[in-house]
């Protein structure tokens, strides 16, 4: 009232009346009492929800729950969620759901590179144009006080000289004080309690401490095969029908065509690169129909390398486990998990030991700590004691151009080294994953679930972890664990049993060198005797 009373006293042409008629025109068009009413059938929901998206049981449970919790007590206030995963499987679209499911507005800003703290609270009235913040303006925009409010990317939150937008997050995200946020701009105190922020980011490590302990964190790991071909069938293939123009009687795309172009034209978590090939396919199908060269195309295996072109991703594992030295082992990304080789090899030198690929410090460490451990039990382990008195080592982690590190490959790199040094492959169709001690102890290991949802992807059939990440099993989807086998460990010795084949009986040239001189039997001739071999005989006894 007293803003209203001031520019009733200004002249329409003073530079204050303007700021002063905006303020007023923001205060006034904000949904102070605005509510959308929460649909509470709970069946209904779980039917969008599933309709929108296939799989995804953790966030769908946990809205369910909201839902029901609200139903019992009307004035509960939000949770306050996150969603972390990789890209692709489906973040900033269950937002949506969400909103649609609740039966409530939804907004969303995206906070990647965002790094000024008044993108979050607003300018004070005193700068030239100042605006609310991007809370305040998405309520309006929403015109409702209880929309579903995604701040997407916050892991890409940054920070410089015009402050930390993530601290200001704190006061938004907190259940116990957004009842009261105040924008700079408004300087007035707006209730957010009502509203249902979701929170989305491909990983935790960037989100600080403080704003993380506010999230209830729900994370959307990345799709098995089977998950990915029912998807594309559900929902991608049937939205690029509809955006190339196309019809399901001008397109179809059998179960082989689409199971190779999973497996032999994408490598990821989600099902992003996925859509794109599909578009790929319908793109160029869709040009033919247009040429009046075809009516309509079953897009069969064989069809494939003509719309999408070669094969990109290998998919043959085994062929790169060709000789000692060489074992696979299981890495985290933000964008899923990830095979990781791992080769070693031997040469003529003096206690030299090289590492390439772009290893971090901790892997570094962790090859130090294979290489001591193998030198301690080189007895046990069947190796040369003085190997390393007169050999150098190199250790190479291909995909040089990637930085590596963390100590999950620990275990990989003993088994690659005992590999090499015992002349025994390592299995087919088998990789693992540890960290190791000095004393051949294995310890647990984050991102177990992306790791063994990458290597069922691969085709690897055989998985060794560590004992203690027994209980990630259970986040394993059931057809993948009838599907690999695993084996729980706790000591390297028994990773080595697991891992590598069968000792060799005796090589062609130990064999050779072994072989004895039988009496009667031809020998090589000296070197400049002029006959070509000679004869062993029995020494003739002398006659008395």
């Amino acid at each position: 009232l007293r803003e209203l009373e001031r520019l009733s006293r200004m002249h329409p042409s003073s530079a204050e009346y303007t700021v002063s008629s905006t303020y007023l025109d923001w205060i006034t068009t904000l949904p102070w009492h605005e509510a959308t009413a929460d649909n509470l059938d709970i069946v209904a929901a779980r039917k969008i929800l599933d309709e929108d998206h296939y799989g995804l049981s953790k966030p769908k449970k946990r809205i369910i729950e909201y839902l029901a919790v609200r139903k019992l007590k009307p004035d509960s206030k939000g949770p306050i969620l996150c969603f972390v995963g990789p890209p692709g499987t489906g973040k900033t679209s269950l937002g949506h759901s969400i909103a649609r499911a609740l039966g409530r507005k939804f907004w969303r800003i995206a906070l990647g590179g965002v790094r000024d703290e008044a993108e979050i609270r607003g300018h004070r009235r005193t700068y030239i144009g100042a605006l609310p913040g991007r809370i305040i303006q998405g309520l309006r925009r929403a015109e409702s006080n209880n929309p579903v409010f995604m701040l997407d990317e916050i892991d890409k939150l940054g920070s410089d000289f015009r402050g930390d937008p993530s601290s200001a997050l704190l006061e938004v995200l907190d259940p116990q004080q957004n009842n009261t946020f105040t924008d700079h701009y408004l300087d007035v105190p707006f209730d957010l309690s009502k509203v249902l922020f979701i929170a989305t980011a491909n990983m935790l490590d960037t989100i600080p401490p403080a704003l993380l302990d506010r999230l209830e964190v729900i994370e959307l790991t990345g799709y098995t095969q089977e998950e990915k071909v029912k998807i594309a069938e559900k929902y991608l293939i049937p939205r690029q029908l509809a955006e190339n123009g196309l019809t399901a009687s001008q397109f179809k795309l059998t179960g082989k065509a689409l199971s190779t172009i999973i497996t032999g034209y994408t490598r990821e978590a989600g099902v992003r690169n996925l859509e794109r090939e599909i578009a790929n396919a319908c793109r160029g199908v869709a040009a033919q129909i247009a040429e009046g060269s075809l009516k309509s195309k079953t897009v069969t295996e064989k069809d494939v390398h003509r719309y999408l072109g070669a094969v990109r991703v290998p998919t043959d594992i085994d062929a790169r486990i060709t000789r000692p030295g060489i074992a696979i082992g299981l890495a985290w990304t933000p964008v899923g998990g990830d095979m990781l080789f791992i080769e070693a090899t031997a040469m003529k030198g003096k206690k030299g030991l090289t590492l390439t690929g772009q290893l971090g410090d901790v892997m570094k460490e962790s090859v130090a700590a294979a290489l001591s451990f193998l030198r301690t039990n080189a007895e046990a382990l069947g190796v040369n004691p003085d190997f390393f008195e007169d050999r150098d080592i190199h250790i190479h982690v291909p995909a040089g151009a990637t930085p590596k590190d963390g100590p999950s490959a620990g275990v990989t790199m003993l088994t690659a080294l005992t590999s090499l040094l015992t002349n025994r492959k390592v299995r087919k169709q088998l990789a693992m994953t540890g960290e190791i001690t000095l004393r051949g102890a294995v310890l647990p290991v984050g991102g177990i679930k992306e790791k063994v949802l990458a290597a069922y992807r691969a085709g690897i059939k055989t998985l060794i972890l560590p004992a203690w990440n027994r209980k990630d099993l259970d986040d394993i989807p059931a057809n993948v664990r009838k599907k690999v086998k695993f084996h729980f460990v706790s000591d390297m010795m028994e990773v080595l049993r697991l891992a590598l084949e069968p000792a060799r009986e005796k090589t062609m040239k130990q064999k050779a060198e072994k072989k004895a001189v039988k009496p009667g039997s031809a020998k090589p001739a000296a070197k400049g005797d002029k006959s070509r071999t000679k004869i062993a005989r029995k020494p003739v006894a002398k006659k008395k």
